[in-house]
């Protein structure tokens, strides 16, 4: 997959598979729902420009940018743009599918539907720490496999942030159970 146009990476990701390989064991999860975050975005972390926290949103494509937010949880975004463009594709949601148990165990939660149904519950579910900020996701431990889809996609407004709120690119497969929000 070509990293570049950030909306259409954010629909293109709906489908594929978020695979992480750690010493505990292989956790799957099929994205299900996304957001995408352009550089001249209120919304986005890099419309003020490059920062310590923000940098790995600049490039290169294909890489993971993992932040901190609310002072307790992680978010995991797939970097999309060319290098020195800040853009990135949030990844809201994942339908749980390899690696149950163990999402289980890492959310507290027996309720598969309710696993990665969130940003940071699918980066608490799917083992995904600080440390992987800046990992490139064509190889390695953490990777996205592509899968040809054909999938019907709800457009809408993003959710939980005030600037750039009526922006439609909030993406997701429609009827979807594992979604964070209808």
């Amino acid at each position: 997959m070509a990293f570049n146009d950030t909306i259409s990476v954010a629909k293109k990701l709906l489908g594929a598979l978020l695979i992480h390989e750690s010493p505990e064991g292989r956790t799957v999860g099929r994205i299900v729902e996304t957001e995408a975050y352009l550089s001249n975005d209120p919304g986005s972390h890099s419309f003020r420009g490059r920062t310590p926290r923000n940098e790995q949103m600049f490039g290169p494509p294909g890489k993971a940018y993992v932040y901190f937010i609310y002072g307790m949880y992680h978010c995991f975004n797939v970097v999309t743009a060319a290098n020195g463009v800040g853009e990135a594709v949030l990844i809201r949601a994942l339908e749980p599918v390899e690696g149950i148990s163990l999402m289980k165990k890492r959310r507290k939660t027996e309720d598969v539907q309710n696993l990665c149904n969130g940003p940071s519950k699918l980066v608490m579910a799917m083992g995904i720490t600080k440390e992987h900020n800046g990992h490139d996701l064509k190889k390695g431990c953490l990777r996205i496999k592509m899968i040809d889809t054909r999938l019907k996609i709800v457009t809408t407004t993003r959710i939980g942030i005030k600037e750039g709120a009526k922006l439609p690119y909030r993406f997701y497969v429609k009827d979807c159970e594992y979604v964070s929000k209808k």
